[in-house]
């Protein structure tokens, strides 16, 4: 576990709602992930679980309510404001070109470019450079490839996981989101991932780990948000609540009081 208890709050929503047509999908949720903590979202389907990541990640922009980081309002119309703010996000499709370097790909969008003219005029590519970080940036986690330069589809469904993760790492300043990392994944490679995620929480970075594995969640989360028909039903720590308690206030059948 981290050692985020007293910790304060990074990011934080407030009374968030989402409504399409008739559907609610969220209906006054709040939301508060400490520094330097592995925090699980779990829900059932429906919950509100996607389109309460979406707003934190700026892929939704919600009807009312309010963001806050590091105590200050904010708003995200875009993923790019989401990321120029500090908050990396991985999805399930885990948004990498097969076919491109693992530097490539830890660079993706955010290529360096070569200094002088050669950069600023005709936008060649730093390649060293990039291979170079992104070597240092694998190392640190300790994610481990043959080579920084063979292309992701080279690589096993584990190591495309780390990839994401590292490169979501590298150029976050607040928080990592992950939307369900292991669920494609054996045995094996699924510990790889979980190892990974604590490396990425003892970097002092934040973690939002969505998944329904609710073994992974036990394993690696300091505190479980259980999100139901559409706001926070629960803000637990994972030390205080039994997986079958978790699991009933998730689904409805365990009552619990609003969470501080």
């Amino acid at each position: 576990m981290s050692v985020a208890h007293n910790a304060a709050a990074v990011l934080q929503a407030r009374g968030l709602r989402k409504q399409y047509g008739q559907v609610i999908a969220l209906d006054g949720a709040d939301f508060d992930v400490r520094a330097g903590e592995i925090l699980a979202v779990i829900g059932d389907n429906g919950a509100g679980k996607s389109s309460l990541i979406k707003a934190l990640s700026g892929a939704l922009v919600p009807d009312a309510g309010e963001l806050l980081l590091d105590g200050k309002q904010v708003s995200f119309a875009s993923p790019a404001d989401a990321r120029a703010a500090g908050i990396e996000t991985v999805y399930q499709d885990l948004a990498l070109a097969p076919a491109m370097s693992i530097a490539e790909n830890l660079f993706l969008g955010r290529e360096l470019r070569r200094p002088g003219v050669l950069g600023s005029v005709l936008r060649w590519l730093d390649r060293p450079r990039m291979q170079r970080e992104a070597a240092d940036v694998l190392a640190a986690l300790g994610v481990h490839v043959r080579a920084i330069t063979q292309a992701v589809e080279t690589l096993s469904g584990g190591q495309r996981q780390g990839i994401a993760v590292a490169r979501s790492a590298a150029f976050a300043r607040h928080v990592v989101i992950l939307d369900e990392p292991t669920a494609a994944l054996g045995v094996r490679e699924s510990g790889m991932v979980l190892d990974l995620i604590t490396r990425v929480r003892d970097r002092g970075l934040s973690v939002v780990l969505i998944s329904h594995n609710m073994p992974h969640v036990f394993q690696l989360a300091d505190r479980i948000h259980i999100q139901r028909l559409g706001k926070r039903a629960a803000l637990v720590d994972t030390t205080s609540i039994s997986m079958t308690d978790a699991v009933a206030i998730m689904t409805g059948s365990l009552a619990v009081s609003t969470p501080d």
